[in-house]
């Protein structure tokens, strides 16, 4: 973007970036159907039967299911401003949350404001390449969805599209960080983790827990707006003092919204100063 084009962005109050975070669980209907044909494995039992394979064969004990196996609960997306302040929190089909019309309305939001603001809209995701973005394409050949023209012409690694956080900090893959969101969110003073961490959504959505599900996406998505800001400090888009500025209106405007969104309570009460150590 030219700088001109820059300045009217900001005068209009234009969105710049587009901060995504997805929830999803593992499809045992569809690991029946690929890993035990014929069988009459239950979904539940699936799982459970790749979960204990998985671990049996990781060093570290990881369970994960590969992408192709899930589909997304939870798409949280925060709307910010070329200016970097805070402008929208959007929890994605809310209150239904149902995986079709998740990602339906995704694609065909994103096209939407691709397409309003050519070339003026970035996402911005953390491990979006490794996970959240994959996740989301495969989903779209499951429920027949559309990619934006803009979207499919800009599927490279090191495209202007798409800020990947984590690939930002790790020096794109040439060092393993060893750290996740969590640990970068707290070295901010923000809450990160609080009573559920990723392993707990599978259980939760057997259990219909899908407000949760969301609040969970929804607080992992703010907190990757403060890493994010931070590493605008690092790349000198924006100064400390800036950044300071936006927290506090961040801080405010969330406030403001906890009649409309409860849940925003739980993560205000949690909330920290960056106080940096030693």
């Amino acid at each position: 973007m030219t700088p001109a084009a820059e300045a009217k962005a900001r005068e209009n109050g234009d969105p710049a970036y587009l901060i995504i975070d997805t929830e999803s669980v593992p499809d045992g209907k569809l690991l029946a159907a690929v890993k035990h044909p014929g069988e009459n494995v239950a979904p539940e039992e699936a799982v459970r039967r790749l979960q204990d394979d998985l671990r049996a064969k990781s060093s570290s004990g990881s369970d994960f299911v590969p992408v192709p196996f899930q589909f997304p609960v939870a798409i949280c997306i925060l709307r910010v401003g070329a200016d970097f302040g805070l402008q929208a929190v959007t929890r994605v089909d809310e209150p239904h949350y149902k995986p079709r019309q998740i990602v339906e309305q995704f694609w065909s939001g994103l096209a939407k404001m691709l397409e309003k603001y050519k070339g003026r809209v970035r996402l911005v995701s953390f491990n979006g390449r490794g996970f959240d973005l994959p996740l989301l394409e495969m989903a779209a050949f499951r429920y027949g969805c559309t990619f934006p023209p803009a979207y499919t012409q800009s599927r490279k690694r090191f495209d202007s599209m798409h800020i990947d956080v984590m690939e930002f900090l790790s020096n794109y893959g040439a060092i393993r960080m060893g750290l996740g969101q969590n640990v970068l969110s707290k070295l901010l003073g923000k809450p990160g983790k609080m009573e559920v961490s990723g392993n707990q959504v599978y259980p939760m959505f057997l259990e219909g827990k899908l407000d949760a599900i969301n609040d969970y996406c929804m607080f992992d998505t703010l907190d990757l707006y403060f890493v994010f800001l931070r590493t605008r400090v690092m790349t000198g888009e924006l100064t400390l003092a800036r950044e300071h500025e936006l927290v506090l209106k961040a801080k405010e405007f969330l406030t403001a919204r906890v009649e409309q969104i409860p849940a925003l309570r739980r993560y205000l009460d949690s909330w920290g100063d960056w106080n940096p150590w030693p």
